[in-house]
């Protein structure tokens, strides 16, 4: 049986997939698409699976329609976009410089991200405990923000190249410094910003509206399918560098565009979802171990799972201790920590 099925499309376009990959994806989008149903119906108004896909096409009871379409479906939209961009830029971060232990929280992005939105809270509230300047200029904070974490952590850490432990370690430096300046936000800032901003460091989707949504998914979906276009320049990355500039590849040019399209996913994710942490380790991981290494697979068979996990932690923060809510981020960081922790015990080369 073939493993890889050849589609040709006219003279110039042609391509094989990877069925078991493809058998993978399906599944995975199976499983999404159930916890999102089944995400959407939980709550203190209960509805099936089968009730929620019925109100959100606008059948069913009417009041089923209301809960869901104007409280529930944003933040599960939220929720899933964010997972997704985090896992995805988790992937290319440890496709391009070839280290299973990079991702963006781990390498301070994620950080410098929170410091920008907390200090766009702080510096842009008035008296009356709203912002003077649009929320639209939100995700652009966040993505100065986790650029110049990225910049940050790129300068340090190069010595004659990216050496995976060098990065590692520099991110982590990166990262605390980025705790402590948002915590110095925090502290000069309105008193009244400090609360949301110390669920926003954690991560929650609480709040999301249909404004967030519509700022998010464009910005998201976009950056999602460049990464797709790119998956080519990933593969290259990770032969090495003089195995890649042998093949012709601008290694150097092609590592900027990676960090860059990384960074703004990241920011995207920040900037509505809060800092989120270790989606972008574990998905990439797992993604890895369904599908195998090859990027064009591995994107968004991580995007998924990425999808799925802060869904479901968003779910379990809804249902386990209701009504008081745990933000996301304590259930990604209560199973991401032990499993870094785990990355670096397996790991040789440290």
């Amino acid at each position: 049986m073939k493993k890889y099925i050849t589609v040709r499309m006219g003279k110039h376009i042609s391509f094989f997939y990877d069925k078991k990959a493809v058998a993978v994806l399906a599944a995975l989008i199976a499983a999404a698409v159930l916890l999102f149903l089944i995400s959407i119906g939980s709550g203190e108004m209960r509805m099936s699976p089968l009730e929620a896909a019925a109100a959100l096409f606008g059948y069913g009871e009417e009041i089923h329609q209301t809960v869901i379409v104007t409280f529930r479906l944003p933040r599960v939209l939220v929720a899933w976009l964010a997972g997704m961009a985090l896992a995805a830029a988790g992937a290319i971060l440890q496709g391009m410089v070839r280290n299973p232990l990079a991702s963006p929280d781990v390498l301070g992005i994620t950080g410098g991200a929170a410091a920008a939105v907390v200090g766009f809270l702080a510096l842009f509230s008035d008296e009356n405990n709203s912002l003077t300047v649009s929320i639209h200029w939100l995700p652009l904070a966040a993505f100065l923000g986790a650029a110049a974490a990225a910049w940050l952590v790129y300068m340090l850490a190069w010595k004659n190249g990216l050496a995976p432990l060098r990065l590692v370690l520099v991110g982590i430096g990166v990262s605390a410094l980025m705790q402590a300046l948002t915590t110095l936000l925090m502290i000069t800032g309105p008193i009244y910003r400090a609360s949301q901003a110390n669920v926003w460091i954690t991560g929650s989707v609480y709040g999301a509206s249909w404004q967030h949504v519509s700022l998010m998914a464009p910005w998201v979906i976009g950056l999602l399918l460049v990464a797709i276009l790119a998956a080519r320049h990933v593969n290259v990355q990770e032969l090495g560098d003089e195995l890649a500039i042998g093949l012709g590849g601008a290694v150097e040019r092609q590592r900027l565009r990676l960090v860059l399209l990384s960074t703004a996913l990241t920011g995207g994710a920040v900037a509505f979802a809060g800092g989120i942490g270790f989606v972008g380790l574990m998905a990439p991981h797992m993604a890895r171990r369904l599908v195998g290494s090859a990027f064009g697979a591995l994107l968004p068979t991580a995007a998924l799972l990425g999808g799925v996990f802060v869904m479901g932690a968003d779910l379990a923060g809804r249902l386990l201790l209701a009504p008081t809510e745990i933000p996301a981020g304590v259930f990604t960081a209560a199973i991401g920590a032990p499993y870094f922790i785990y990355l670096l015990y397996r790991s040789r080369k440290l």
